[in-house]
């Protein structure tokens, strides 16, 4: 494509959604094109995470993000003016090997892949394409299905339930505006559930109900009683995703259920969990285990691994090479996609393409610390990832992504498709 050589890049601290900085990039085209996009920021993290750089010291808790903004500003800058926007592999090799660290530390995965899709909206703008298409491979779109958060708990909700997510997953629905529809009214059961029983609290992190439930299986069974009372039907309309986020209650060789006061073996955690999925219809777990526990993630995948997705997020961290390690050991069937894990678009980029080769499924998710920057549900929807997690049903920054996927399927109007039940054909 004609002049679209880089410009300028800028960089600058702006707030997310916990009142933290976080990074913003703006790149600026030869041709006059704009691209900006915002890093995320997760609470629960993988131990193989692109780093998120923070300053540390008593400002802002430690939060503050002038390192990497200075990263973008002085070293990034310099390396990519010049430097032609609407080669996004090119761009993506030169930020990995001007930062020269495994994982991004050095001038941070936040100055990184704030950069990465900056660069990638300045292509599209140049293009004068909607990101998505500029993304896309010529494949037919489809809207992918929602999973969001009803309840939360773990490190979104100050651990005050021990799993992390609780999330309805509207399969049966025809269209994704028909999805965001179901998912409102079981929100709204779900409130009223919790205040017909005395136990609704606050709002965690990522929109969802912060329960007072007396163990977390009357929080599963909340949930599959309020999408009952929203009058669908609990596996058929509507399903249930877990996020167990197992690496956060590992501790001393086991799992320590906090708000239980329960502290179970492996063996015990495995019969636990095999419980919950024989007792309700759960069509999606995450992070059953810890990181590092190969083997019972790889037995727990050949018990339920035909009739669930079995959902690798802490296991995988977006990397391709954890990916294969997975695989070899059949350690689960199913990608969480997230690209600042990765630090760039095309690292995130080539792991879905890993999973999709080994015929898993993917699905494309936001974090805790997000902000209004709507760029994943354009990778969604352009890389052909068929399903969608960015938190609840609540908070500007989780429904502005909703609604720019609402934006989408309009604009597609007679060629919008919805994924619905296609993600999980394969489960039995």
């Amino acid at each position: 494509m004609a002049d679209t050589p880089i410009k300028s890049v800028r960089g600058y601290s702006v707030w997310d959604s916990r009142g933290r900085p976080t990074v913003e990039v703006e790149i600026e085209l030869q041709n006059g094109a704009l691209g900006r996009a915002i890093a995320p920021a997760g609470a629960s993290t993988g131990s193989g995470e692109a780093v998120d750089l923070r300053d540390g010291g008593l400002r802002f808790g430690g939060h503050g993000v002038g390192k990497a903004v200075a990263s973008v500003n002085t070293e990034i800058a310099g390396q990519l003016v010049g430097m032609d926007a609407a080669n996004q592999a090119s761009i993506d090799k030169a930020l990995i090997e001007l930062d020269g660290t495994a994982n991004k530390g050095r001038l941070g995965g936040n100055a990184l892949i704030a950069t990465s899709m900056a660069v990638a909206h300045a292509g599209a703008a140049a293009a004068g394409k909607p990101l998505w298409m500029w993304l896309s491979e010529g494949g037919d779109p489809m809207l992918p299905v929602p999973e969001i958060q009803i309840f939360g708990g773990g490190a979104h909700a100050s651990g005050q339930m021990d799993l992390q997510d609780f999330m309805a997953v509207p399969h049966g629905a025809s269209s994704f505006r028909e999805a965001t529809e179901w998912v409102a009214e079981v929100y709204r059961a779900a409130g009223d559930y919790m205040d017909s029983i005395g136990k609704r609290a606050g709002v965690a992190d990522e929109g969802g109900y912060w329960p007072l439930f007396d163990s977390n299986e009357q929080a599963i069974e909340a949930l599959v009683h309020s999408i009952k009372n929203a009058g669908f039907t609990p596996g058929t309309d509507i399903g249930v995703s877990l996020d167990i986020a197992a690496t956060q209650m590992y501790r001393d060789g086991g799992y320590f259920l906090k708000r239980e006061g329960r502290a179970l073996s492996p063996d015990e955690w495995f019969d636990q969990l095999a419980s919950w999925m024989e007792a309700y219809p759960i069509l999606m777990i995450e992070d059953p285990f810890v990181e590092g526990d190969y083997d019972n993630h790889a037995r727990f995948t050949a018990k339920f691994g035909d009739r669930a997705q079995i959902i690798g997020d802490d296991l995988l961290v977006t990397n391709t090479a954890n990916i294969a390690a997975a695989a070899e050991k059949q350690a689960c069937n199913t990608l969480l996609c997230k690209p600042n894990q990765a630090g760039t678009l095309s690292e995130a980029k080539a792991a879905h393409e890993a999973a999709r080769t080994l015929g898993w499924g993917t699905v494309v998710s936001a974090r805790s610390g997000e902000t209004e920057d709507v760029t994943i549900a354009h990778l969604a929807l352009g890389w052909g990832i068929t399903q969608f997690k960015v938190g609840s049903f609540s908070r500007s920054e989780r429904m502005a992504k909703w609604n720019e996927m609402l934006r989408l399927e309009q604009a597609l109007g007679a060629d919008a498709r919805y994924a619905g039940r296609r993600p999980f054909e394969r489960l039995s």
